[in-house]
């Protein structure tokens, strides 16, 4: 029988090849590794492909969303999406999405990006290899054509501060941005921002504070669609929750009879794109009010923007 003193003298030997055998696997998966890589030829492959076949209005979905080198590959004029949660975009702007996948690699999960992503999408033809690279085209089940965007149609809005009362200060038009009287950062323009990871190209419009708001009159809003706001705090504000923060509320009014369209109120630390919709009744065009407000505007930098969306499914059906 072995003696118990003899015990503690096995157990170095016992970690030491613990420690040798995770090495070994270690080393074999950093063997590995490089060929799961596409090579740059696999790369151009796929740009001749897309370049030959994509579509206006068509997308590229990078799958694992990380694999940002793609980026540098996909043809200028396709939009190329990939951030943490990009799997569950809808890209309702897209009645097309190419994914460009890697699946070979480590963590790649792809059962669970299938899961996510192909609800309401069909997929069109058999999936294509390049090396490593594999692309795959969809229609989108959940596309949604846009009629009306309030940051394309920003330059010819009109912008004001405007009181409790009723009184205005205008934001003149200066060519490139609605300059509005106050500090710096007090201006409505398209920007890029970032909101919980999702990058957003949105209308930059921070509240001046108190009770008075910053407000963007836009026409020819067209009836019979869906009307949709988005937004949210970008950056690392949203996150932010201390006492003295307020709520950031926005929304939308209709301008001849100050009916509220569309509300939202996002109290500090609510983090992410928040968003309300409604259906508007058939006729013409109509004038809209977008605003934003909040009583202390310290780290309330909002980036939003409202579409007017029309049917999906009948815009597919035209196509066919």
């Amino acid at each position: 029988m072995r003696s118990p003193r003899s015990i503690p003298r096995a157990l170095p030997l016992v970690e030491l090849g613990g420690l040798l055998l995770v090495a070994l696997v270690c080393l074999v998966f950093q063997l590995r590794l490089p060929g799961r890589f596409p090579s740059e030829a696999d790369y151009r492959t796929v740009a001749d492909w897309l370049r030959a076949e994509a579509r206006p209005g068509d997308a590229v979905l990078l799958f694992p969303w990380w694999t940002e080198k793609a980026r540098l590959y996909v043809p200028p004029e396709l939009p190329v999406y990939g951030y943490l949660g990009s799997d569950k975009d809808d890209l309702g702007a897209h009645p097309r999405v190419w994914v460009l996948g890697q699946p070979e690699l480590p963590r790649a999960e792809e059962s669970d990006f299938r899961a996510v992503f192909l609800p309401r999408r069909t997929v069109v033809g058999a999936p294509r290899r390049a090396g490593n690279l594999e692309l795959t085209l969809y229609e989108n089940g959940r596309y949604r054509p846009r009629r009306f965007v309030a940051s394309e149609a920003y330059a010819k809005a009109r912008v004001y501060l405007e009181s409790p009362e009723g009184t205005r200060r205008d934001c003149p038009f200066n060519g490139r941005v609605h300059r509005c009287p106050g500090p710096p950062h007090q201006y409505v323009a398209p920007e890029w921002h970032e909101i919980l990871y999702q990058p957003r190209h949105c209308l930059w419009m921070h509240p001046p504070g108190g009770k008075e708001r910053v407000v963007a009159e836009f026409d020819g809003v067209p009836g019979g669609t869906e009307l949709r706001l988005e937004g949210g705090i970008i950056f690392e504000y949203a996150f932010r929750h201390e006492p003295h923060l307020s709520t950031t509320n926005y929304g939308v009014e209709d301008a001849a009879t100050r009916e509220s369209l569309l509300s939202i109120s996002q109290p500090a630390g609510l983090e992410g794109v928040q968003g309300a919709s409604r259906t508007l009744p058939p006729g013409g065009p109509r004038t809209v009010r977008v605003w934003v407000q909040a009583d202390n505007p310290d780290s309330r930098q909002v980036c939003l923007d409202l579409f007017a969306l029309g049917d999906g499914a009948a815009v597919s059906r035209e196509g066919t």
